[in-house]
This record gives structure tokens, sequence and C-alpha cells, in this order.
């Protein structure tokens, strides 16, 4: 029993972390089951490549907007009722693609089943931070990054199957007839697991502390906290303006196309290679410097569209993969890395301001990433890595650790 629960204390797995890393895996791999073939499913719907990149601008604004509603309703309702609340929203939004064919509906179902990644994310590291000392933060946040990675990595394949199977049309439509059922029972094991931690009247967490205008938290963010956004922002912009065309260049774009499938098998590769790295960088950067292991994944970020520009059938798209797994390499440790640099009355928030921030501005570069593939594919691919190697040139110049950041009074 010592040893369970040496490796427990050694991975961080407290009861609420479990009941988290349930919940992860199952409205996951739902929600992936089609998110990764949307860009295909609309292309047949009638949508053309503008609608492409409505889609995934749409994604990055949300992503920017819920991301400061999560970090209010989780600090408000506490997260246990915060996540219900999730769960409930994403649910409604898988039932519209179900029972509206259209593209406009899928765009409009967007705005519900897009919420639960972005409103649960605040809501999830403030979670982690009030249940882990620091000193396994970095851990806490790894396990919760690892633990996505199996539904991102199993979602694609068996999403894939279906469409295989049953066709685009109706392969999408019942992957997310799977997603409602994926996400209920997530919320009977988020119920029974998660602590609740709803504030009592009179005491709600964060409220004596969180400004009217939460975007005076930009002002008060540290030097070192305003240098990590800023280039984030950047590594985003590389991220985004290909991601929505990744599958169809796979698919349709190349000169010895993939089926879907297959397409599946490399979102597995990807996500496996990410899993193997998650758990010893995350035991090195919780007892060394962070800002190592955030640089390496801003290159990896960096390196990949160019990758993929010479990869024109199944093997070589299998190496571009792995190097895009490896992007993951201190994904949890910049955001665990903003908790540290963070106050400690206001995690969630500041969590919430710092994406509501960086992925408005990077909501930009995924509308402008359609008018550049409908440009070439070539231009989408190299202005991604142009401005990967911008943001990753900042952050080496720029870029702090917390233990170097001196922390401001009264913190």
């Amino acid at each position: 029993m010592s040893r369970l629960r040496r490796i427990q204390g050694f991975f961080g797995l407290r009861r609420s972390i479990v009941g988290l890393l349930g919940m992860a895996v199952l409205v996951g791999l739902g929600e992936r089951l089609a998110e990764r073939f949307l860009p295909i499913y609309l292309l047949v719907l009638g949508g053309g490549a503008i609608s492409v990149g409505l889609l995934n601008g749409l994604t990055n604004l949300l992503n920017a907007l819920y991301s400061l509603s999560g970090g209010y309703v989780s600090d408000r309702l506490g997260t246990k009722r915060a996540l219900l609340v999730f769960n409930l929203t994403a649910i409604g939004g898988f039932l519209i693609v179900i029972l509206v064919p259209a593209w406009q509906a899928v765009i409009v179902a967007s705005l519900f089943f897009l919420s639960w990644s972005a409103l649960s994310l605040p809501a999830t590291m403030s979670l982690v931070a009030n249940v882990l000392p620091q000193a396994k933060r970095t851990m806490g946040v790894s396990m919760h990054s690892l633990v996505r990675r199996i539904p991102m990595a199993l979602g694609p394949l068996i999403g894939g199957l279906f469409i295989d199977v049953w066709g685009e049309r109706t392969g999408v439509r019942l992957a997310f007839g799977v997603a409602i059922v994926m996400a209920g029972v997530a919320i009977a094991l988020q119920q029974a697991l998660i602590h609740d931690d709803r504030p009592s009247d009179g005491h709600l967490s964060g409220r004596s502390v969180i400004p009217g205008n939460p975007l005076t938290l930009i002002r008060q963010m540290s030097p070192a906290l305003r240098n990590l956004l800023f280039s984030d922002i950047l590594i985003r912009f590389c991220e985004h303006i290909p991601y929505a065309f990744v599958v169809i260049w796979c698919v349709k774009q190349i000169a010895s196309p993939v089926s879907a499938f297959q397409f599946g098998v490399l979102t597995t590769v990807e996500m496996a290679t990410a899993a193997v790295v998650y758990i010893p960088v995350a035991y090195l950067a919780d007892r060394s410097g962070k800002k190592p292991f955030v640089l390496m994944t801003f290159v990896f970020f960096t390196l990949f569209p160019l990758t993929l520009l010479y990869c024109h059938s199944f093997w070589p798209l299998v190496a571009a993969f792995v190097l895009r797994g490896l992007k993951e390499f201190g994904d949890a440790t910049r955001k665990a890395l903003i908790l540290d640099l963070a106050p400690e009355d206001r995690k969630a928030i500041t969590f919430g301001v710092y994406y509501l921030v960086r992925d408005s501005i990077v909501s930009l570069a995924a509308f402008g990433g359609a008018f550049l593939w409908l440009v070439s594919p070539r231009a989408n691919f190299l202005t991604a890595f142009a401005f990967g190697l911008a943001g990753t040139v900042w952050f080496a110049l720029r870029g702090r650790d917390f233990s170097a950041e001196p922390r401001p009074a009264g913190s």
C-alpha cells in the first residue's frame, strides 16, 4: 500500500485529479472522434476553403472568449459545478451537428461544442494549482496533458474508421452521437470524484480580488509572463495558419493522398510521441528551469509546417507527425510556468486572461490561413514557419524562468 501511495504521490494522483483525468478521457474521446475531420465535412456539405478558415478562426476566437468566461465561472461556481455546465454546453453543440446536416449549422454548433476545451482549461489549471503543491504542478499539468492525448490519439483513428465505413457525411454525424454518450458518462464520473469546492455565501472564491475589468490584469502581469505571452502568440500563428488545412493536405492535396483511417494513424503517431516525452520532461522541469523545455517546444512547432511541405506520401508524413508530437515536449511546462508567474490569488482568471489575449489575436492567423491557402499551400506553410521562427528567437532572448523573476510585493 505504501508503494501505491508513493506512485500516487509521484504522479500527483489525488482523488479530484483522478476524476479530472477520467473526464478528460471521456469528453476528449467524444470530441476528437470527428473534430479533426470537420474541414472535410464542411467541404462535403458545400462549404469551401473560406468556411474551413472561418471554423478555424472561430475556434481561436471562441477559445479566447471562453477562456476568460471559464475563469470567471470557475472562480464563482467552483470547479465541479463549472465543469458540469461546460459538459452540458458541449452536448448541445453535438446535437445540432447531428440534427442539422448543413455547413452553416456546423459553424453555429461550434459555438457550443468548441466551448469544452476553452471553458474547462482555466478550471482545470485552477484545480491542479489548488490540489497540488507547487513542486508537483508541472507533473499535475503533464498528467492532464498526457491523459488528454489518449483521446486525441484514439479519437481520429476511430473517427477515420467511421468515415471509411459510413462515408464522410454519416460517419461524422455518428461520431458526434458517440460523443454525447461519452459526455454523459463523464458527467457522472466528475460528480462522483471531484471535490465540491463551491465557495460559500459571502466568501466566493476570488470575488474580492478579481477586478471589474479583468483586462487590467494584463498590465499587472510580470515582464516574464508578458514575454511568454508575446512569444506564445507568434508560435500559435505558426500553428494555426496551416492547422485546419493539414487534413486537407494529407487526404486531398499530396501526390499520394492518405485515407481517413491513415490520417487517424498519423494523429495516433503524433499523440504517442507526445505521451512518451510528457512524464520525463515534467520530472526534470519541476527540478530545474522551465525555459529550456518551453524553448524546445517552440522549435518543434516551428519546424512542422516546413517539414510538412515536403511530405507527399504516408511514410514521410509519419516522420512529420512524430515531429508534430514533439511540439508537446514542453507545452505542459509552459502552462505550469503561467501558473507559477500568475498571482497566487488569481490563478484561474489570470490563466483565462492570458488565453483571451493570445487566442483573440491568433484567430486572425486562423482566418488568414484560408486566404494564404487559396494562394498556395506553399505560401501557407512558409508563412507559418516564419512566424514560428520569430517567436522562438524572441523567447530565447527574452524568456525567463519563474525562479529568475522577482516576486511582486504582497503576491
